[in-house]
Parts: C-alpha cells; structure tokens; sequence
C-alpha cells in the first residue's frame, strides 16, 4: 500500500533530503523524517512553514503536485498593512504576475490564527500594522502567494500551508509528521479516465528521535 506522510515544516528548513552542494550545513527533511523512500510531493520554500506532502507512490507524488488537478492548498498569510475585504479583490478576481495571470483564488481577512512561534520571530515594525489573510489557490509556481499579495501592495511576513485538497495540519506540531493511507487520489493519466476523490485515513503524530 501507498505511503503517504504528512509533515509539519518547520521555517528555515530545505523541502529536501540532502543539501550536499552548500558551503554551509542547512537543515533538511532528513533531520525530522527517517522512512525510507518517501519524496517531497511538491515544495514549500525554506522560508515558508506548513504542511509538506511525502509519498513512496511516484503516481501519487505527481498527482499531488501537477496544478492540473487543481488541487486547492490554503495558506494562512501575514501580511504587512491593514487591508480592507475590498483590497483583496484582485485576488479573488486573479492577479497578473510576470509569469502570468494567477486563477482567481479564494481570499479573506482572518483573525491572528493560534499558530506556534516562529523561531526567528517575525521582525515587526511598531509603526506599521499587519493582518492576516486565508487564502486558497489551485495553482503551485514559485513563491506564488508571496507575489501574489506583494502585488496588492501587501508584503508577507509569514507563509504557513495549513492544507493540501483534504489534508490539513491539525494536530500536527512543527518538525512532527503524521503518517495516513491516501484512500483516493485523483489522478486521470489517460484518455476517458475517471478522476477519483481525495481522502484520508489519520494516524498518530511522529517526531525523529
């Protein structure tokens, strides 16, 4: 049966096993994760927090992270200014990057989510507010929600994924993972195939020792 690992990343951490070719020593999934055989299904940028997808599956790892399916990932965003609702509208409607236009995605304001401390904390400047946004996209290019709302004039602070399709982190804390049996996937790999449905199976929360 397919593996499939869910794991809380911490900030600072490369979405990676090995880090061979730097001059310096940076943390890496292989400080936090030792199954064998599981790869990253996708990225998330080493300043970047949240959940990470890992799968022994290779079909399974490319469905997850091909933005065909549009598999909907939400991030909890803070962002430096005080927005209103209708500041967010762009998103929603679909921002123009320089790679292109963004699907419109799904954005609101939110109170400060309970989330854990970063470490380093985020650099705050009194004189400036921040709030934060939940915001759903169906799309995964590089370093998209940061663009994203830089675009309307709202630079991010923090970046943490809360959930992938119908995956989240609840439950789970920084550098833990939890480990589940993907039920379903959806993955439509030939002419007339059917697309499936997501789902899971929890498990028990797991830390390397």
């Amino acid at each position: 049966m397919s593996r499939l690992i869910l794991f809380n990343k911490p900030f600072d951490v490369l979405s990676q096993f090995t880090d061979a070719r730097s001059p310096t020593p940076r943390a890496t999934l292989s400080d936090f994760i030792d199954i064998p055989g599981v790869y990253p299904a996708g990225r998330l940028d080493r300043d970047s927090e949240g959940l990470l997808l890992l799968t022994d599956d290779g079909a399974l790892q490319a469905a997850i992270a091909d933005p065909r399916h549009k598999l909907p990932k939400t991030y909890l965003v803070q962002v430096e200014g005080a927005p209103l609702d209708a500041d967010l509208a762009p998103l929603r409607d679909g921002v123009t990057l320089a790679d292109g236009p963004c699907r419109p995605a799904m954005a609101r304001l939110i109170d400060p989510p309970a989330l854990w401390p970063r470490l380093p904390p985020v650099r705050f400047r009194k004189s400036v507010p921040d709030r934060w946004i939940e915001l759903t996209i169906t799309e995964g290019r590089n370093r998209q929600v940061r663009r994203m709302t830089a675009s309307i004039g709202l630079p991010c602070l923090r970046l943490v994924r809360w959930r992938i399709g119908d995956w989240s982190l609840d439950g789970i804390a920084p550098g833990e993972y939890r480990a589940v049996s993907p039920l379903h996937f959806g993955t439509n790999t030939s002419a007339g195939g059917a697309d499936r449905k997501v789902g899971h199976r929890g498990g028990k929360p797991h830390r390397r020792r």
